[in-house]
């Protein structure tokens, strides 16, 4: 699992029926120097499918991979990347 910064909203034209209104959000993945606000932590930008109603500037964490798909077993989706949850809160110990 890893933390993201919320960035943008996609929308589709087109995609799989299994997907068909669901909400995707462009997320930036952070390492620990981006969790401490350096512009060097900031990783390329993902699409992450999202049920929580995450926001613009919105923390959350990401299940990617074969994780991604598990809440929806024994439903099968094409999905890469899952907003597992919304943080409120994120403390770095230097």
């Amino acid at each position: 699992m890893r933390i993201g910064e919320v960035i943008g909203r996609i929308t589709l034209s087109r995609c799989h029926p299994s997907v068909q209104g669901a909400v995707w959000k462009l997320v930036v993945p952070l390492s620990r120097k981006g969790l401490n606000g350096g512009t060097e932590g900031r990783g390329e930008p993902i699409v992450v499918f999202d049920e929580m109603g995450s926001g613009p500037g919105s923390m959350i964490a990401i299940s990617d991979g074969a994780e991604a798909s598990a809440p929806f077993h024994p439903e099968v989706k094409p999905i890469d990347a899952y907003c597992a949850a919304l943080l409120d809160e994120i403390r770095v110990n230097p």
